[in-house]
């Protein structure tokens, strides 16, 4: 099966889960802070996820790039447009090893200082760039050379495809034990082969400006989607596999990572059904095609039972004159759309309980045809797992590519942390009801449209007892948070970003940063850009995309490039490469490790939108990130970490491609080092006055946005559980099967807040039952590890545990540098030191959700 690199997202977001089909695919974003999307045979999608690829043919480097001086000193080297510049450097006399040293040191001094500047100031980014864009040699988007212009596209997406048709050729063909030894590689390398094409049209499509490079990826993208589709139905991929699988020397010859890879593909071929006869088969992909249309339908269409609903303006004091000025009609009324931004404030604003109550039944109660929308699709989704011989939807979606393996497992986990999680909830609901007992003439009974009103009036008040100024931002320019992100990571993991400049169509906008990333044993290990700045029509939401994944490249692979440097076989001119590492790579950074293995460099763009650096009196102001913007930045570069450690040997279990469930994880433990002591200590200081951050300032700051985290987080474990209960079994056996009454049912038996007494039909607005069917819990899961890793590996920050090598190796040798190629529940077990977790059953997954969450950090 093709697995797309999963899309990771970011804002607050969560990876999706895997989905080995159109059924179990989508692109709508999960309601927490990544979305990583998956599909299907070795192709995913990543959180959170948003593969790209990016093509670097070396260009010259700065003097001052470690990456440079790293090479001539072991012998990892990266390719280059020409070879002129690595045999130059051996010409050079040897150094001694204390000049060696010193060099160094002043070049990881220069790197320092300069990421700051590029970043905190456009100038100097412009004219760190200078040089290189006075080139004329258009060197391609991502420098993949195919891609100088939108008919580069259909040109790259051709040749992609002559390769793949080959490759599949040759497993279709095996027939010796030695020919079936490579079966899973080149199954592997049929996966890379198609994702290098979709994922990086899906970015391009989804990010470029320009609309014509948006309609050439698009339609480069479904010509290679359409084959892929295709591969996914053709039972000979299946049969060879089982073949390849079922040889006991062939299996005994393969590695961890080539085990795992194996049987990740057999259990998508069953899941798409490929050995059920053709009638069979044919019903799947119709089901599944049918799935995806109201599944999108149900998220784009979504409504209100009601298109606006009248207030008196008078019933409207404590909102904000200005929110609802435009609202008020001739008679004095406000007219108000149940699902607009003026329904949330008239929510969390407004003394007068009537109006609440007329905002909260209407902004939670769905049209007749929206929920018609959801029971269908959950319908569809029924019998498409009965077609494919499993119990539920849920029990067919769990059991690839998921720790919890099994609905049951989930249910575990969800009941233990809604336990562990009561007695907060319990104490903040105390706190509420107290707290509209002393509004007078209010009603004496705590509704559940009281509940957003009392907790911003608590956190109003929390706001008004604030001891420091909130103007954490002056001491988080974005150009000191990228200098401290990269200080971090050379303290934990020994890496470092080095500024590099961008060539002539490399990149999709000029604000666009590129950074190579530096190992200090490794040398040259992933490529980097950053498109942090707001642009118009960029989209909003922060995102993590791999654009491509770590693999090791074969020798035999050369020797096909040698043979493909001017033509393929259809006679379709191809781009000049100077040598065969580059044609076998589309022109991409390559690197030899230490062992002389090549390797493409995983590839990663990060996606915000910042503001910019501004001019000022003072000179030239640099963008400034507020505390949450800051979470979110540390929150993506967590996958962008995991895709860099993850440099395995297989393409489907490098970096983010994991356990859904597991992929989260690093990404929501970086939001802890963003409010530790130590960490902040390596770059936040004012802008202009250049003094330390008082940490002070951010403990209040953490106090006041974690009020209220039991409530949050009950509300999203019951999410979880209606997610689980819409997939279960009960849909295909219950005929009159009603979504309402399983909603109702999920609040009133499990919830410890307010309940529902109306019949509202909130469920209509779940948009990520679509995207993320049965797999919701995934964000929850990972928000527990990442607390217990926090705790455990880095002792809750104490004693500068959060910038401590042996930490850091600690968790990228146990768990990070794995990606997806071994078991997940042994890497936690050892990184944790906790056999209890390494068979992941139920008694782990219980054991996980006895955790609870609860943000640690450093008071004092």
């Amino acid at each position: 099966m093709i697995r797309l690199a999963r899309p990771s997202p970011a804002s607050a977001s969560v990876r999706a889960p895997a989905a080995l089909s159109t059924a179990l695919s989508s692109s709508s974003p999960l309601q927490t802070p990544c979305r990583c999307a998956a599909s299907s045979l070795g192709m995913r999608r990543s959180a959170c996820d948003a593969a790209r690829r990016l093509t670097p043919r070396q260009s010259r480097r700065l003097q001052h790039t470690a990456a440079a001086s790293a090479a001539t000193a072991t012998t990892t080297t990266t390719t280059t447009t020409s070879s002129s510049s690595s045999s130059s450097s051996s010409k050079r006399p040897a150094k001694s090893i204390l000049a060696a040293i010193a060099d160094r040191s002043t070049s990881t001094a220069h790197d320092d200082a300069t990421l700051r500047k590029i970043f905190d100031s456009n100038a100097a980014w412009l004219s760190f760039s200078q040089e290189s864009a006075q080139a004329s040699h258009n060197v391609g988007l991502f420098r993949n050379a195919y891609l100088t212009d939108p008919q580069g596209f259909l040109v790259f997406a051709h040749v992609s495809l002559e390769r793949a048709k080959s490759i599949v050729d040759k497993i279709l063909h095996a027939t010796s034990e030695l020919e079936y030894r490579q079966v899973v590689r080149d199954m592997d390398r049929l996966s890379d082969i198609l994702c290098r094409v979709i994922d990086l049209a899906d970015f391009v499509r989804n990010t470029h400006p320009k609309h014509s490079m948006q309609a050439a990826a698009s339609q480069a993208w479904a010509s290679v989607y359409e084959y892929m589709n295709l591969l996914n139905t053709t039972n000979g991929l299946n049969e060879q596999l089982g073949k390849a699988m079922s040889m006991p020397k062939v299996y005994k010859s393969w590695t961890e990572e080539e085990r795992t890879v194996a049987e990740i593909l057999r259990l998508d071929f069953t899941k798409s059904a490929v050995n059920l006869p053709k009638e069979a088969r044919d019903k799947f992909i119709q089901l599944s095609s049918e799935i995806g249309e109201v599944g999108q339908d149900f998220v784009d269409n979504a409504s209100a039972s009601t298109d606006k609903i009248l207030i008196p303006s008078a019933n409207l004091q404590g909102v904000d004159p200005k929110i609802i000025s435009k609202s008020i009609n001739r008679n004095k009324e406000a007219e108000i759309h149940p699902l607009g931004p003026e329904a949330q404030s008239i929510l969390r604003n407004t003394h007068n309980e009537h109006a609440r109550k007329q905002v909260y039944i209407a902004s939670r109660t769905a049209s007749p045809a929206t929920i018609d929308r959801l029971e269908r699709m959950l319908k569809l989704r029924a019998e498409l797992a009965d077609l494919a011989g499993f119990s539920s939807y849920s029990h067919m979606a769990l059991r690839d590519r998921m720790m919890a393996k099994n609905p049951e497992a989930v249910w575990k986990f969800l009941t233990a942390l809604l336990d562990s999680n009561k007695p907060l909830v319990q104490r903040e609901m105390q706190d509420l009801v107290a707290m509209k007992k002393t509004n007078k003439g209010s009603n004496k009974h705590f509704q559940a449209w009281d509940k957003d009103y009392y907790m911003d009036s608590i956190r109003r008040a929390a706001r008004s007892m604030a001891k420091y100024e909130d103007s954490l931002s002056a001491y988080f320019s974005l150009g000191t948070v990228m200098q401290g992100l990269s200080r971090l990571f050379t303290r934990l993991y020994g890496i470092r970003f080095v500024p590099r400049e961008t060539l002539p169509g490399e990149t999709w906008a000029r604000d666009v940063r590129r950074l190579d990333v530096v190992s200090d044993t490794d040398g040259h290990v992933a490529v980097l850009y950053c498109d942090l700045f707001f642009r118009p029509g960029k989209a909003a939401n922060p995102a993590h995309f791999t654009v491509r994944c770590s693999r090791e490249i074969q020798p035999h692979e050369l020797h096909e490039a040698t043979a493909q440097l001017s033509h393929d076989r259809s006679g379709t001119q191809l781009p000049h490469f100077a040598t065969a590492e580059e044609a076998a790579n589309d022109g991409m950074a390559l690197a030899r490790d230490q062992d002389g293995v090549l390797k493409q460099l995983p590839t990663i763009a990060l996606v915000c939108d910042f503001p910019h650096s501004s001019n000022s009196s003072s000179g030239d102001k640099p963008a400034f990130l507020t505390f949450g913007q800051l979470e979110t930045l540390f929150h993506e570069m967590g996958h962008a970490i995991h895709s860099i450690l993850a440099r395995t040997s297989l393409h489907n279990v490098s970096g983010t491609r994991c356990a859904t469930d597991l992929a989260e994880l690093p990404s929501t433990l970086m939001e802890q080092f963003c409010a530790d002591r130590d960490v902040l200590a390596l770059f936040a200081r004012h802008w202009s006055t250049d003094q330390p951050l008082d940490f002070r300032m951010v403990v209040e700051q953490l106090q006041k946005s974690r009020l209220f985290a039991g409530i949050d987080t009950e509300h999203q474990i019951l999410l979880a559980m209606l997610d689980q209960q819409y997939h279960s079994p009960r849909v295909a056996q219950t005929p009159d099967f009603n979504s309402t009454r399983v909603y109702q049912e999920v609040q009133r038996r499990y919830g410890n807040t307010t309940v529902d007494n109306f019949d509202t039909t909130w469920q209509g607005f779940f948009g990520h039952l679509y995207g993320y069917g049965s797999s919701y819990y995934s964000y929850l899961f990972d928000r527990v590890l990442a607390d217990r890793v926090w705790d455990t590996v880095f002792q809750s920050g104490r004693d500068g545990a959060a910038v401590s090598r042996e930490n850091g190796e600690r968790l990228k040798e146990n768990l990070l540098k794995h990606g997806g190629g071994r078991d997940a529940w042994q890497c936690l077990a050892d990184t944790l030191q906790d056999d209890r977790l390494a068979k992941g059953d139920h008694a782990a997954m219980a054991l996980v959700g006895s955790w609870g969450t609860g943000p640690c950090f450093r008071r004092s």
